[in-house]
């Protein structure tokens, strides 16, 4: 039995934005996650991170390509299934001002997930539920009762966190879960998500622009750059050894501690303009941006192929160039 719960094949989405006109937002990504581990998304905003983790937990329909669940192609399942699916893939959304509602108690935005699938045997049992997923977000049964206004970001996040797990979910997207958050509160939800991940088995896809958190608690990652993949690697791999001009791009865009370092230090800037998303695209999407592109860059597209073993990275003249950087 394979390990891998969610595989992502070719997976493909484009937006109407005009009389005629599309942009495709997911250019025929592919990855898989094993199971209890962590793969994180990067890049810059509107990339394609949050469509992906819409896409793949079927909040969007997938224009083409697949994503498989456990081997189940979620966007090609029965009404049965797809209710199945409900309750075995959840997200947690960027925004924890809007993604609750402010009509309800937090007791009953826990609770709905176990009405829906009829999770409880009487409101006692109903009760007991919601007071212990609040207890396992750092949270007290007597929030239960009170509305979101009530609360903090951090707190109505850990309130998102227990709408998630209520019915027992086995894969969670965490959709930029921490951005809207200070950066101490950022900490503790980073560890909250890592402890309920080793006490429950749970599988993500985490969602981010800050590449330290990414860091923290991804096993792998995967760059993102105008709907494509550009590098994936396991963590560390990626973080001291990037191969990608764009990885290496904004991996040296994460400011330092030390400001003397960070002064006297090279930079890698990016230049040039980004490609439009409208239309065909044609050659490397990154191209218009990279120092190294070359007449074939604008010509052909390159394909996420393996450069180093579990390394893979989607550029014409990565040997080359990461060659002759070994070499200096």
């Amino acid at each position: 039995m394979s390990n891998e719960l969610l595989v992502v094949r070719d997976l493909e989405k484009s937006f109407q934005v005009g009389r005629g006109v599309e942009f495709k937002a997911i250019d025929k990504v592919s990855f898989s996650i094993a199971r209890g581990k962590t793969l994180g998304l990067v890049g810059e905003s509107g990339c394609g991170k949050t469509t992906i983790g819409r896409t793949v937990v079927r909040l969007y329909q997938a224009d083409g390509g697949q994503v498989l669940f456990q081997d189940m192609d979620v966007h090609r399942v029965t009404r049965k299934q797809a209710h199945e699916l409900t309750k075995r893939m959840q997200m947690i959304f960027q925004d924890p001002y809007s993604s609750l509602n402010p009509r309800m108690t937090v007791g009953d935005i826990i609770g709905e997930g176990l009405d829906i699938h009829k999770l409880y045997n009487g409101r006692k049992a109903r009760n007991e539920r919601i007071y212990e997923l609040l207890e396992m977000v750092g949270l007290n049964r007597e929030h239960a009762g009170r509305f979101p206004h009530e609360f903090s970001g951090g707190q109505r996040q850990r309130v998102g966190i227990a709408r998630a797990l209520a019915v027992e979910p086995e894969f969670i997207v965490c959709d930029e879960a921490i951005s809207a958050l200070d950066v101490s509160i950022q900490a503790q939800i980073i560890n909250l998500l890592m402890d309920l991940q080793d006490e429950l088995g749970l599988t993500y896809l985490f969602i981010a622009h800050d590449l330290s958190m990414v860091r923290h608690i991804s096993d792998d990652i995967a760059v993102m750059y105008l709907g494509n993949l550009v590098e994936k690697a396991e963590t560390d791999t990626l973080y001291t050894k990037p191969l990608h001009p764009y990885t290496q791009g904004l991996l040296e865009a994460v400011p330092t501690p030390d400001p003397i370092y960070e002064k006297q230090r090279e930079k890698i800037l990016l230049t040039g303009d980004v490609k439009s998303f409208k239309g065909e695209r044609k050659g490397c999407v990154f191209a218009s941006r990279c120092k190294y592109a070359a007449d074939l860059c604008q010509e052909v597209k390159p394909e996420l192929r393996e450069i180093e073993p579990a390394h893979f990275a989607a550029c014409h003249r990565i040997e080359e160039l990461n060659g002759a950087s070994r070499r200096r």
